[in-house]
């Protein structure tokens, strides 16, 4: 099948525009189709890589539809007459042409799918309670940038990929004219694009006024009422459909098989055991790491956020890994401890044994019949802590919880590590939430503390699926139980 280069007839709102080998006019006024096949994007669709794209998806594991309606379920939050505005993320540059891997903007993928830097996504609310008008501005076609940058999706991709209504030159002054007209236009806006002044591309003009002739985008503003647009895209994304689940278990699945498979071979240095986990994720069919892991050895893992990675592995002691990796954009965050020799001492055993225990129960509150919330979990776990802690001789006065387990014992994940950041940890868990469950304790080399556990570092954490009755544990295929870890080298 094909899609004709001329958009079909819109007799209902928001036909999907997406399918099998989609055409495209050679020029602007020029009626000669070609196959998508033979034109260059600037990511993958179905047609040109079919082996990551199903033929209905737009990004991997997320369908053309699915993307409508989150831009549908947006409009209806915003009042009537009013307009939403997102920039992607930039190309952020490490020195002079030498570029970071790009990631896009959670909230700008979420809503369109478009994984390119340099672009503006305009949802305009009409009178309607459903009506909405999906703008995306975005850089056009051009072959000498294409030659040394990559392939760019350009305007007609816009529309007939990734079903916009309307497609602008992000460099012209029509997409400044458009917007300028589109916001005087608007009863109220509601945008999170700030003023970093690390921008460079056209989106920067927009914002900062950069350019000859150019409004800067505050100043544009000036005369509307301006609300947050951040509280509106946590509510759409703190509860996940069926198919972000499906990439969620993907990504959880293969990233827990990964870690259990490095766990099963002798390690001698945090970098060898980092570049085991970053080779498999990829060879096993993920995006690549989620995040910077932290591969810490001994005492390295009484440092929560430890990523120099560079350190040799020695007997006796254990390795604290937290990472994950991603799967068309969706996460999984796991930490496992294990013993560098692959048998823990008793001290170790005590400790994690007690750690692992706190964090089974925690789990088991994790759907919505239970009434709690994540802080109401970290309560239930500082609880929990305390009485293991006291049992294995810790005295927990003075704060001593508080030095211990310094952390919150979870957080939200989807495209995001901390994922719909600023969505209350106060709110009941509902069905459909995806949440970490990570307990940990890091003992100091201070003589306050009982000797034998001075030194060691434990977290255990899972990503779970919030249930009505019963969770769902996303990474369960990374072993934890005592027995396991040991039985992998035996």
């Amino acid at each position: 099948m094909i899609l004709r280069a001329l958009r079909p007839f819109a007799a209902a709102r928001k036909p999907i525009r997406c399918k099998p080998m989609p055409t495209f006019r050679s020029r602007p006024c020029c009626r000669t189709l070609v196959s998508a096949t033979r034109v260059q994007f600037g990511q993958p669709i179905h047609e040109t890589h079919p082996h990551l794209i199903a033929p209905a998806d737009l990004t991997p594991g997320i369908p053309a539809l699915e993307y409508h309606y989150r831009r549908a379920a947006l409009a209806e939050k915003l009042p009537k007459n009013s307009i939403a505005i997102l920039a992607a993320n930039e190309l952020k540059y490490k020195s002079g042409a030498v570029f970071y891997e790009y990631h896009q903007d959670p909230n700008f993928f979420y809503l369109t799918g478009f994984n390119e830097p340099d672009a503006l996504a305009i949802i305009e609310k009409g009178s309607s309670p459903v009506e909405y008008t999906f703008h995306l501005h975005l850089r056009a076609k051009d072959p000498k940038a294409e030659l040394w940058d990559g392939a760019r999706s350009g305007l007609q991709a816009a529309q007939d990929i990734f079903n916009a209504d309307e497609a602008r030159d992000i460099a012209s002054s029509s997409s400044t004219s458009t917007l300028r007209d589109l916001i005087a236009s608007a009863k109220e806006v509601y945008t999170d694009i700030g003023t970093d002044v690390g921008r460079r591309s056209s989106v920067a003009k927009l914002v900062q006024g950069k350019g000859t002739g150019v409004e800067g985008f505050q100043s544009l503003l000036a005369s509307s009422t301006v609300r947050p647009l951040r509280p509106l895209m946590n509510d759409l994304r703190i509860i996940k459909s069926s198919s972000e689940l499906t990439n969620l278990r993907r990504a959880g699945a293969i990233s827990g098989e990964v870690l259990t498979a490095a766990m099963s071979r002798p390690q001698h240095s945090e970098a060898q055991l980092w570049a085991d986990l970053s080779y498999g994720y990829r060879s096993a069919g993920l995006d690549g790491e989620a995040y910077v892991p932290v591969v810490a050895g001994g005492k390295n893992g009484l440092s929560i956020h430890y990523t120099r990675n560079d350190a040799l592995l020695r007997e006796g002691r254990t390795v604290l890994v937290d990472a994950g990796g991603a799967y068309g954009g969706y996460i999984a965050d796991i930490t496992r401890v294990f013993p560098v020799n692959g048998r823990f001492s008793l001290a170790q055993l005590e400790l994690y044994a007690m750690v692992l225990g706190v964090q089974k129960k925690v789990i088991a509150l994790c759907r919505e019949s239970s009434g709690t919330s994540l802080d109401g979990l970290h309560s239930t776990t500082e609880s929990l802590l305390t009485s293991g802690l006291k049992d294995l001789g810790f005295d927990l006065s003075s704060s001593g919880l508080d030095l211990l387990f310094p952390h919150h014992v979870g957080h939200f994940i989807g495209l995001d590590v901390h994922d719909a950041p600023g969505y209350p940890r106060t709110g009941k868990l509902k069905k459909g939430m995806c949440v970490t469950v990570e307990p940990g304790i890091y003992v100091p080399d201070d003589e306050r503390w009982p000797k034998q556990f001075r030194g060691l570092a434990v977290r255990v954490e899972d990503s779970i699926v919030v249930g009505q009755e019963v969770e769902e544990v996303l990474t369960g295929t990374a072993v934890k139980e005592v027995n396991e870890i040991e039985g992998l080298r035996a």
